[in-house]
């Protein structure tokens, strides 16, 4: 039980550190992060009494 524990635990620091190079490395190989920019303009109607 220990040992799958163990695989696990390691399993898990090799996912983080993927990540955190994909996230360096993404630019580079053309993934954008980053979010769709875009002026979005509402008319709000304020009801007064």
């Amino acid at each position: 039980m220990f040992r799958l524990l163990k695989w696990l635990i390691y399993l898990a620091i090799l996912g983080f550190i993927a990540l955190v190079i994909f996230a360096y490395l993404g630019p580079f190989f053309g993934v954008d992060f980053a979010p769709p920019t875009e002026e979005i303009r509402q008319d709000i109607i304020l009801e007064t009494d």
